[in-house]
Parts: structure tokens; C-alpha cells; sequence
């Protein structure tokens, strides 16, 4: 595998992935000071899609660096998550900020938990 392939596959995946993050921007708009529940969406969606992927990876030397480090890649986002926490404690909404930090973290791995348990599931494989 060329290494100018995989750098194609996960750079056509990541412009996907973040467009897919914008929309979802888009349509869940909010001000510096305000949750940022599109954020938050995006990244637990992120993970749970990414324990599915794993658990059901298809054949294919391109698949991973496509879907995984591409698409998801470029639909999460941590550097939107660490401005975002700042910004609201920053803001001095720490209740919210710590909220978010520590909600994010352990709803981002439960949702990879769930995706890959799904997954497995469907595949009939224990674990």
C-alpha cells in the first residue's frame, strides 16, 4: 500500500468528516458562553460510531484510515472541546464546565463501549 494512498484516503475522509461536524454546527448554533451541546453531540457520536467501526471493520487495507482516522477523524473534535471548557469556565460557569469536561469524557467512552458491544453483538462475537 502506497503511502501516498493512505494519505489520500484519510485527507478525502477527514474534508467529509468535517463537514459533517460543521452542519451539525450549523444546525445547533450557540454563543462562547452558552453549552455546547453541538460539541458534545458531535463527539460522543464520534466515539459511538468509532466502537461500531471497530467492532464490524471491514476487509480493506483503506478502511480504517478512511472511516476511522479520516471521517471521525475529522468529525470530533478535542481542540473545539478544550476552547469550548475554557471558555465557560473562563466565564466563571465552572458547574457547566465541569459538567462538560467530565460528561464528555465518560459519555465518549461509553458510547465507544456501546458502539463496539453493539457491533460484536450483530457479528455474534463474545466480548
Amino acid at each position: 500500500m502506497s503511502q501516498t494512498r493512505v494519505l489520500t484516503a484519510v485527507s478525502i475522509g477527514g474534508a467529509i468528516g468535517a463537514l459533517g461536524r460543521w452542519a451539525l454546527a450549523e444546525a445547533l448554533p450557540h454563543s462562547g458562553t452558552a453549552f455546547p451541546w453541538a460539541t458534545l453531540l458531535t463527539n460522543v457520536t464520534g466515539c459511538l460510531l468509532m466502537g461500531i467501526l471497530m467492532g464490524l471493520m471491514p476487509p480493506g487495507p483503506l478502511t480504517r484510515p478512511f472511516l476511522g482516522t479520516g471521517v471521525l477523524g475529522g468529525f470530533t473534535t478535542f481542540s473545539t472541546f478544550a476552547v469550548e471548557t475554557r471558555t465557560l469556565a473562563a466565564g466563571h460557569a465552572w458547574a457547566s464546565a465541569c459538567l462538560y469536561a467530565a460528561g464528555s469524557v465518560a459519555l465518549g467512552l461509553a458510547a465507544v463501549q456501546v458502539g463496539l458491544a453493539g457491533a460484536r453483538r450483530r457479528r455474534g462475537v463474545a466480548g
